[in-house]
């Protein structure tokens, strides 16, 4: 059995390594072979999938991120046979597309016991960073959080693809509303990145983010970082690819067709991030 696994990921952006890595041990579990693709543009994502189409693979794990991008081919795909499962981006409109199920994080949800933990922790004035404009699920985080949040919510597209203007447009933002008490960022190396703007503003902001990688758990630790929304992305990869055998072998479907499959939200914070630790220095989480 061939699965072709595609993805929006951008270049340099650690967090689709561990995606990856779920995604092969459940290949390597079932006995499957692996083709993994990526194009942060939409347009070359579609081509990406018509090539998996084109090499009739026996079933297609793809990410929503800009889904009117993606109707055309992935109905081309149920017309060839292929069934096609989401994971990631996209839970707002996989059963639209007719995708066989949806493995990740309500992202809407996720925003919204983000934006009520930073009123537990006091915040008051939020820059949220958001690091690829028209990305579905990182508008409804940070809309997520501004339903919730009873303070003041600054939602600031960068270039995720640019780390040093990531770093630049964070600092000039700190430099020019010192009243900004906390920085949320949509991904853990923009997170990291965060942390140097602070420094560089000479601002008294604190950090916080969605997503982890095992950078982040240290900066945890150090206290750099508040806390982080964990969205479980090994088990993401892991549950969309063994959920396409279990499709393929025993006509199983997760959720029943009817409900997603969520790996998240989950809080990583000192409490507990010593036992997550241990995970992430393996990249699993």
């Amino acid at each position: 059995m061939t699965v072709a696994l595609v993805t929006h990921q951008a270049p340099g952006d650690t967090f689709w390594d561990t995606v990856r890595k779920g995604a092969e041990a459940a290949a390597a579990k079932d006995n499957i072979k692996l083709v993994y693709s990526a194009d942060p543009n939409a347009g070359n994502q579609a081509n990406l999938v018509q090539n998996a189409i084109d090499q009739k693979v026996d079933g297609i794990a793809v990410t929503l991120a800009k889904p009117d991008a993606l109707k055309g081919v992935i109905g081309k795909a149920e017309k060839a046979g292929i069934p096609v499962v989401g994971l990631n981006s996209g839970l707002s409109e996989w059963k639209q597309l007719n995708l066989l199920e949806f493995f990740g994080q309500d992202e809407s949800v996720a925003g919204e016991a983000f934006g009520k933990k930073l009123n537990e922790v006091g915040a008051k004035n939020v820059l949220c960073v958001m690091q690829e404009q028209g990305n579905v699920g990182l508008t409804q985080r940070c809309d997520g959080v501004a339903k919730t949040f009873e303070g003041k919510v600054d939602p600031q597209n960068v270039n995720g693809t640019d780390m040093p203007a990531v770093k630049s447009t964070i600092t000039a933002k700190l430099k020019q509303d010192p009243s900004i008490d906390y920085v949320v960022t949509l991904g853990a190396p923009f997170a990291l990145t965060a942390v140097q703007s602070v420094a560089d503003a000479g601002s008294k902001a604190k950090v916080a983010t969605f997503d982890l990688n095992k950078d982040l758990i240290k900066a945890i630790k150090a206290g750099d970082i508040q806390f982080a929304v964990d969205q479980q992305p090994y088990l993401q990869g892991y549950l969309a690819v063994d959920g396409l055998w279990l499709y393929k072998n025993n006509g199983n479907y997760s959720g029943g067709g009817e409900q997603p499959v969520l790996t998240g939200p989950a809080f990583v914070d000192k409490s507990n991030v010593d036992r997550i630790g241990e995970f992430a220095a393996k990249g699993t989480r």
